[in-house]
């Protein structure tokens, strides 16, 4: 578990926080329970043991505040309030889904709740969210705009690009790296000298927070700060959120299963599972007792078995649906 946290929010915050960790988590088991059927097609990057960084940074958002996320983003847009139906429909390619079948697990988009899409391009969420940040300032108010992205992000031009121009600018913009240690099965180290992403931000002058992010709590403050921040006009902030992924960089199974990392890593951050500390803290505050949760679990099954159902028997696109909502030049 992660060193202990005294409750030090809301009770009603907390218990959005568990319940939206534990929608993520259920949502993403699901997928590995249903993927070997093989009529899920697109490939998935799951954030089983990430949970905390989405729900913590989300929880500080408006519906009106944008995100940009990564391949890996089903824990960001279920967070900021996208419609399990829709996602899963659209990673079983079906009309209905949130980018109508056309986009897979990799770009899920939606823009009523103000996820403004995904990129499988490695940081191309960063100048996405800066120039959302731009035209959150032209258009005056006090949104903000986030970018989820990975460590391997940090290794790109454009990561040290955008953070220059959003610092320039004083963009109203919070970049999130979510550091789990590796870029497909590379780790850190054989990718740089340092494991020192978060002192990237000091050239731009930028403020700066490195979390442990088994806590959610952790996370929601550091968010807080971030978002407060920006919402008054004193520009970016980078936050590195150091975390673990359960499985591996695509697909269901887990990366030991193929020798790209050790057993005992995952077993060792597999008991900070950040799920389970949050309920745990919950429960010896007398903030739940164990049959609302268990009642809370119950719940969300029956909400995914019903999207899940839902996202089966809705139809495929027809074929000449194929260029609309597209950018599209003409031959």
């Amino acid at each position: 578990m992660p060193e202990a946290t005294a409750l030090d929010i809301p009770a009603d915050i907390a218990i959005r926080l568990s319940r939206t960790m534990m929608l993520i988590r259920q949502f993403e088991e699901k997928i590995v329970d249903v993927y070997g059927v093989q009529d899920m097609k697109t490939p998935v990057h799951l954030c089983i043991g990430q949970e905390a960084i989405a729900a913590g940074v989300c929880e500080n958002l408006r519906t009106d505040d944008y995100i940009l996320t990564t391949h890996r983003g089903h824990g960001h847009c279920l967070a900021k309030g996208a419609s399990p139906r829709e996602l899963y429909a659209e990673f079983y390619g079906r009309r209905q889904g949130c980018a109508r079948g056309k986009g897979g697990s990799m770009h899920p988009v939606a823009p009523e709740c103000g996820v403004l899409g995904a990129s499988a391009i490695v940081g191309g969420s960063l100048p996405h969210a800066v120039g959302a940040a731009l035209a959150i300032k032209m258009q005056g108010g006090d949104r903000v705009a986030v970018a989820f992205f990975g460590d391997g992000a940090t290794d790109e031009g454009v990561f040290h690009e955008s953070l220059n121009f959003a610092a320039l600018k004083t963009l109203p913009v919070i970049f999130v790296c979510e550091n789990n240690f590796y870029a497909v099965s590379s780790p850190i180290l054989a990718r740089r000298c340092n494991d020192n992403i978060v002192l990237h931000a000091q050239p731009y002058d930028m403020p700066n927070e490195q979390v442990d992010s088994m806590d959610v709590l952790k996370v929601y403050h550091a968010a807080h700060r971030a978002v407060a921040r920006a919402r008054a006009g004193e520009g970016p902030t980078l936050l590195e959120c150091r975390t673990y992924r359960w499985k591996g960089h695509v697909g269901p199974e887990a990366d030991h299963e193929k020798g790209c990392r050790p057993k005992e890593e995952l077993e060792d951050w597999m008991q900070r599972c950040p799920v389970e500390y949050l309920n745990q803290l919950l429960l010896a505050e007398g903030i739940i007792t164990e049959e609302a949760l268990a009642e809370s679990t119950r719940e969300i099954e029956r909400e995914l078995d019903d999207a899940l159902e839902f996202a089966r028997q809705c139809p495929f696109p027809d074929p000449r649906e194929v260029l609309e909502n597209v950018y599209y030049t003409g031959a």
